[in-house]
């Protein structure tokens, strides 16, 4: 081998052996599930979303790398009463006719221990982009799993304004749960 191949791989190590690791990177597969809590003249009710795609990029070692994208569909959020339904993606909740799909992105993560972590992240919903932290346990595997929780404050994106921004009838915190089982990305 000639001495300027040798050198000319002997950098490309070097490179190789500096460059930051990067998070593993997934998408989601079947069998996931983004669900809310809220009550209603203090009924407590649940529903879930018409649908959602999550691609993740994480590693529990390289969180500065780790990212977080969930797209969800507004249209056919279900709550197991048509008149409640009807009336989450009207005008005065979601406004799907204007704003179809809600989104999440995280690209700051902390460790909180264990398997524990939360995605400090932006939630874009109704034309309004607010912080929203998710705090998630990772269980890995071939199919890594993330369960999470998180609370959005309704009001701060102009859901249920008006007659329906009493919080006594409707309170302003909703509590979002999902469990998203993932795939490594093809």
């Amino acid at each position: 081998m000639k001495s300027s191949d040798r050198a000319r791989l002997a950098l490309a190590s070097l490179l190789l052996a500096t460059a930051p690791a990067m998070a593993a990177d997934y998408v989601q597969a079947p069998g996931s599930t983004l669900v809310f809590a809220s009550n209603y003249q203090g009924e407590t009710f649940t529903g879930k979303f018409g649908s959602f795609t999550t691609t993740m990029s994480f590693d529990p070692k390289q969180l500065a790398t780790s990212k977080l994208d969930v797209a969800i569909q507004l249209a056919g959020t279900q709550t197991g009463n048509k008149d409640r339904d009807d009336t989450l993606v009207s005008a005065d909740f979601f406004n799907v006719g204007k704003f179809a799909q809600a989104r999440y992105t995280a690209t700051k993560f902390r460790a909180l221990g264990g398997n524990q972590y939360a995605a400090d992240g932006t939630l874009s919903l109704r034309g309004a982009s607010k912080p929203v932290t998710l705090t998630f346990t990772w269980t890995p595997g071939a199919q890594p799993v993330l369960t999470g929780k998180a609370t959005v404050k309704r009001l701060d994106f102009g859901i249920g304004g008006g007659d329906w921004a009493d919080t006594s009838t409707i309170p302003n915190d909703v509590a979002i749960s999902t469990k998203v089982v993932l795939k490594p990305r093809p």
